[in-house]
């Protein structure tokens, strides 16, 4: 019996699943963590956004999750992603291709060299994003 195709050329969460948490690992092995950062700064200068508070909703339109604000200050910002894959385990994925997306938007609006880690905590299934840059590396 031939497995079920949707057709309407958008892509299915299952096809995005093989993609990003089977056949990448096993191709950048080692590097997943480095290519899949720069992979996503890549995506944001494609992609760009105009403003800060547009970061959540491109979240949502890519299918990574919701993304919310929880705090912010002259020199970095803390974020939540919640509601990504439910049929990966947390700590099966790297999130490190969405840390490289806030990274380089930051960068972008800002015009300061800007660095983003991923923080998953299993225990809750949520990843917290951890964003800093230096006022003083003007870029």
């Amino acid at each position: 019996m031939p497995l079920n195709r949707k057709t309407s050329g958008s892509a299915t969460q299952f096809g995005y699943e093989l993609l990003r948490d089977h056949l990448l690992p096993s191709v950048l092995g080692v590097h997943e963590g480095e290519i899949l950062y720069w992979a996503g700064k890549e995506i944001a200068r494609k992609f760009p956004i105009f403003s800060i508070d547009e970061l959540p909703s491109f979240f949502v339109e890519a299918g990574w999750g919701n993304l919310i604000l929880l705090k912010s200050s002259k020199k970095e910002a803390y974020y939540e992603l919640t509601d990504h894959a439910e049929s990966i385990k947390i700590e099966e994925r790297k999130f490190q291709l969405e840390a490289g997306f806030i990274a380089e938007q930051y960068q972008k609006l800002n015009g300061i060299l800007t660095e983003c880690y991923a923080e998953p905590e299993r225990k809750k299934d949520i990843v917290q994003f951890h964003v800093k840059w230096d006022l003083k590396m003007s870029i």
